[in-house]
């Protein structure tokens, strides 16, 4: 097996994200699957029974440290309070999606 030459693209990367605060009915999944769209990231989000927002974002190192600011940050009239990010493993999905 060869070293990886600079020419190579990074292999994606996949996290798993619990948001804490004001996250829901504020669109906070959907300006989420705005930003993924826009980023190139897969995956997903959903709104959990404790009032949080959990998401599984996937993609290069660059695009998913923009996502995880992003979803730090939240949209109008969220209050973020926390934020858990895991590494998980890639799945090798193509679209992001709002989960029910």
């Amino acid at each position: 097996m060869s070293a990886p030459r600079e020419t190579d693209p990074a292999p994606p990367v996949r996290r798993r994200v619990v948001v804490h605060g004001r996250v829901q009915g504020v669109g906070y999944r959907y300006l989420a699957r705005k930003h993924a769209r826009r980023l190139g990231i897969s995956g997903w989000v959903r709104n959990l029974p404790d009032g949080s927002v959990a998401a599984e974002i996937e993609g290069s190192e660059a695009s998913v440290a923009t996502m995880l600011r992003r979803l730090e940050a939240g949209p109008p009239g969220a209050q973020v309070t926390r934020i858990e990010v895991d590494e998980v493993a890639t799945t090798g999905e193509r679209e992001f999606q709002i989960v029910r």
